[in-house]
């Protein structure tokens, strides 16, 4: 046997293993997971434009509700559910001046299930609804509230439309409100000192972290004023038993049972909303009517539930820079606006 020399003896078998730069990785990882979410939203894109395309020209989509399916005149329900403002504002106003311009649509029933909203919304919507009442009646359906905006919408059906509201519906709340939040107190203990850089002494008036001014509260009181005198003459145009000063009466803010709007002459009846259909269609003389519903075409937000936009930072800071813009409410609540559902 031959011995191992010791250059052979002192040789030690050696593994070599490669680790991946981690910095190539990372950067491949990400290149892989952008690629990813631009197809999804490049797909989901062309999902929408198809759908778009295959429709009709009215983005406005109907469904039987109830009644008769093959009857050729309809009744159309128009829902205005949650807080009166952008974007269901422009869906309402949509689904509005596609009943007016229908000509099979007979009349239109409002179901109102709303604590009210921002006044400029509102208006919007009862605006709306002053053209589509002048060529066909509408009635109002008020389900668990209909208060505030709710109410100010609802005069849009004029002197000859009727108001149903449920017996156990709130309604009223005839008022406005500009929610502000003092928080000197606050700033104070944690040694916050408000310092803006403004043009003029009324810019920033609505700050929470200083007392207002007796003119910041004058010029505000006047706004809001304004807002209040046109509910109350929105009111008194419609509600033909009611002029001004009693509702002025009325509108203290607070909030009315069915029982009790029905004795002030808010509200025509109490009933639920079969009755108010019923009761437009014994108006109209139709033997038979197809009563329909109104809704919009599913977008990529109701897709996702959210979208890449929605979700941005730039959006979310715009979000949060909105919610101290001034806004004045026809709204039944002392709390920020919350948005409601479609």
């Amino acid at each position: 046997m031959t011995e191992p020399t010791p250059q052979q003896s002192s040789q030690v078998p050696q593994v070599i293993v490669n680790v991946p730069d981690p910095h190539k990785s990372t950067w491949k990882w990400r290149l892989l997971m952008f690629v990813l979410f631009i197809s999804i939203m490049v797909n989901l894109q062309l999902v929408t434009l198809t759908s778009t395309l295959g429709s009709q020209s009215s983005s406005v989509q109907e469904s039987h509700h109830s009644g008769n399916k093959d009857a050729d005149a309809k009744i159309v329900r128009i829902e205005v559910t949650g807080t009166i403002m952008a974007p269901f504002t422009e869906k309402t106003i949509e689904f509005i001046q596609e009943a007016t311009k229908d000509d099979d649509v007979k009349g239109v029933l409002l179901v109102v299930d709303s604590p009210g909203g921002l006044v400029t919304d509102s208006h919007q919507i009862y605006h709306e609804l002053k053209k589509l009442s002048e060529k066909k009646p509408v009635y109002v359906a008020m389900k668990d509230m209909a208060a505030s905006g709710g109410y100010y919408i609802s005069m849009g059906i004029g002197t000859k439309g009727k108001i149903y509201a449920e017996p156990t519906t709130w309604t009223g709340s005839i008022g406005v409100i500009l929610p502000r939040y003092n928080a000197t107190e606050m700033a104070q203990k944690l040694g916050v000192v408000p310092d803006p850089i403004r043009t003029g002494p009324l810019k920033g008036s609505l700050s929470p972290f200083r007392e207002m001014t007796e003119q910041e509260m004058t010029v505000w009181t006047e706004i809001i004023d304004d807002s209040f005198d046109r509910f109350l003459s929105i009111i008194a145009d419609n509600r033909d038993n009611l002029d001004k000063e009693q509702v002025r009466t009325l509108a203290t803010g607070q909030v009315y049972t069915a029982n009790q709007a029905l004795d002030n002459g808010l509200v025509d009846a109490i009933g639920f909303e079969e009755d108010a259909i019923a009761a437009l269609q014994k108006e109209l003389g139709l033997n038979a009517v197809n009563v329909v519903t109104y809704s919009g075409p599913p977008t990529i937000i109701d897709v996702l539930m959210g979208s890449a936009k929605a979700s941005a930072p730039e959006e979310q800071w715009r979000s949060i820079m909105e919610m101290t813009v001034p806004k004045a409410m026809y709204y039944c609540s002392w709390l920020p606006i919350t948005p409601g559902t479609r």
